[in-house]
């Protein structure tokens, strides 16, 4: 058997393309659902009543300190045993979403608690309402500053839905096992994996550097 024979991997790259687009599915569904979370959990974080932090921060450290693909295979396997069952795909995505927003979480606490308590109270001065005192003078900004920690966390997440080949969805990773063991070309199918995750983590850099150009053009304004 020669080494380093990518025709039989290649052969089948139609099937790695849709690994790949199941992949970007599954991993920008959960970037947006982890950040609704993470933006709602590090704000009840914050509040000043136990019975609403309290619940919030074990929450997070229950999720930051078991391993991932625990949590994957809870949400899977264990769910059915209380009466729901979950799609692969489906159980993907919530184990994904719940993981991401743990982490975002904390990172959007700390872009809020560096804001100024002075804006609070130039916002209310001015008579604005609580919501758009959160909005705009609180949460933007805060959201600003993370930004870079962010986008590191959802690069994570985007690595992190390979662990979910475990469930038997067939994204990129768990698409290169089932093709590895087609052609038995183990160094081959999985060199081409990392270089298409390579480019996906590039991609998805252009693409929040691009957001942020967007959402925050007030960061790069010539001082």
């Amino acid at each position: 058997m020669n080494y380093l024979d990518f025709t039989g991997v290649l052969s089948r790259s139609d099937l790695l393309l849709n690994g790949l687009v199941l992949t970007a599915q599954i991993s920008v569904a959960a970037m947006v659902i982890a950040l609704v979370i993470a933006v709602v959990a590090a704000t009840l974080s914050l509040n000043e009543r136990r019975v609403v932090r309290l619940p919030v921060l074990a929450y997070v450290e229950v999720i930051r300190n078991t391993p991932f693909i625990v949590q994957v295979f809870l949400i899977y396997f264990g769910l059915p045993a209380l009466g729901l069952r979950l799609e692969p795909i489906t159980a993907a995505i919530v184990a994904m979403s719940i993981y991401g927003g743990a982490y975002c979480s904390e990172i959007i606490r700390a872009g809020i608690q560096g804001i100024a308590k002075g804006q609070i109270e130039a916002g209310r001065a001015l008579g604005m309402s609580p919501l758009t005192i959160f909005r705009h003078i609180v949460l933007k900004p805060a959201v600003a500053s993370v930004f870079p920690s962010l986008v590191a966390q959802f690069i994570l997440l985007l690595l992190s839905s390979s662990v979910v080949s475990a469930i038997s969805v067939p994204e990129l990773t768990g698409t290169g096992n089932d093709i590895q063991g087609l052609t038995l070309r183990n160094m081959e199918i999985y060199l081409v994996i990392a270089v298409i995750y390579v480019a996906l983590v590039a991609i998805l850099k252009g693409s929040m550097t691009v957001l942020e150009r967007v959402l925050f053009p007030f960061k790069f304004l010539r001082r």
